[in-house]
């Protein structure tokens, strides 16, 4: 839906550091223009808007972006074209710095595309793209890009994991346990429910408005490459995701509650322009192992470090959610967090992750590889993220405010 350009309520600019003292407990929304007419006043919209009022429920093909370097510019006007068209590789092959392709814009914009083929579609696009041989070859060279930045990120603790003596199932829960209990200074989540402003608050939504929107998605790939009671565990943790087959109580329709009551869009992808690459990367990753059987054992260690690490923060979420006037129906999704993966988190360790350990142990490398990976990417989001709120600008690539400022 289109934005208004005269917003009901402007929120306040960002020129609080994170030293700053917590606002108070009034919500000085919207963080974007209001999406709907009946917006006006000071009426929240937690009491105005439901997701019954949606128009449909089912998700529509994402608009092709604005390219952000050459290899998403070629790849774009490949897909706005003929899929029976010759394709010219070479214009497809990222040169970028190897050290930062797990952050690039250019890399992760390419892969959110080709990937966002296997989900809900562009918008636009010939659906023959998805399997075109010479776009997946071209996709393969950027997934190594992407795994050796992701080693590089994570082989120094790589090589401790080496020297353990431990194996299988006893040394993928020791290196889970001990990731899934630092605590990190500062902590993100610990900022959002102390001191984060309104605005601050509804920019992290936006950013995790790309994975919530389509959440479980990426990770449901990995049912038919397990089985036994290592499938089972996956699906148990799968079924809650999805609300256990009712539409409302799906945890992406939840965030949708959530992104209305902030006065955002709901719309799937609306935001991808808005984001910066490390945003894309944290779906990215379940992606790529996701759709590729032989990282079904770092797609269940990333499955088994979110829900490990997902309770506490969803709770500090839900805190900084209500301290800034947050409606308690959208708050309904970080509460469905914190009880659920309560839960999951167990399931995670010992049926799904140390499950896999005993059944293919050869897989014990990848989960904790995994593992790691889910650290890494919360950990660079939440960097880049203090970065640009320590020195009073917005976290987005270009702010939803209009400004054609683009973050670095």
């Amino acid at each position: 839906m289109p934005e208004t350009s005269t917003p009901t309520r402007r929120a306040p600019e960002l020129s609080l550091t994170l030293a700053s003292p917590a606002p108070a407990p009034v919500r000085d929304r919207p963080i974007s223009p209001p999406m709907d007419p009946v917006h006006r006043g000071d009426v929240p919209c937690s009491t105005t808007v439901r997701p019954s009022h949606r128009s449909s429920s089912f998700d529509e093909p994402v608009p092709l972006p604005a390219p952000r370097g050459p290899v998403s510019r070629a790849l774009i006007d490949l897909l706005s074209g003929d899929a029976e068209a010759i394709v010219d590789l070479r214009l497809l092959r990222w040169t970028g710095d190897p050290t930062k392709a797990t952050t690039d814009d250019d890399l992760q914009l390419a892969l959110w595309l080709t990937y966002e083929q296997h989900y809900r579609g562009l918008a636009g696009v010939d659906e023959r793209w998805e399997w075109h041989p010479e776009l997946v070859w071209a996709r393969r060279s950027w997934e190594q890009h992407l795994l050796d930045g992701l080693r590089g990120e994570t082989d120094e603790h790589a090589s401790r994991d080496g020297q353990d003596p431990t194996s299988g199932r006893a040394r993928v829960q020791a290196v889970l346990n001990e990731l899934a209990s630092a605590d990190d200074e500062p902590s993100l989540s610990k900022f959002l429910m102390r001191e984060a402003t309104s605005r601050q608050f509804g920019e992290f939504l936006i950013h995790r408005s790309l994975y919530h929107l389509k959440e479980a998605d990426p990770h449901t790939w990995a049912i038919p490459r397990l089985s036994g009671s290592v499938k089972a565990a996956m699906v148990t943790i799968q079924a809650d995701e999805y609300g256990g087959g009712a539409m409302p109580a799906m945890h992406a329709q939840l965030f949708r509650t959530l992104l209305m009551d902030w006065d955002l869009h709901d719309t799937y992808g609306h935001y991808l322009d808005h984001v910066p690459g490390v945003t894309l990367l944290a779906t990215n990753v379940i992606s790529l192992f996701g759709l590729h059987r032989r990282w079904r054992g770092a797609l269940v260690g990333h499955l088994a470090m979110f829900e490990m690490t997902s309770s506490v923060p969803n709770g500090r979420y839900a805190r900084g959610h209500r301290r800034l006037g947050g409606g308690e129906e959208a708050a309904l999704f970080f509460d469905e967090h914190v009880v659920a993966d309560s839960v999951h988190d167990q399931i995670a360790l010992h049926d799904l992750a140390g499950g896999l350990a005993d059944h293919e142990p050869q897989l014990v490398d990848d989960i904790i590889f995994g593992a790691r990976c889910a650290a890494y990417a919360d950990a660079a989001f939440a960097g880049h993220v203090f970065d640009r709120w320590g020195k009073g600008a917005s976290s987005l690539r270009r702010p939803v405010d209009g400004s054609s400022e683009v973050a670095s």
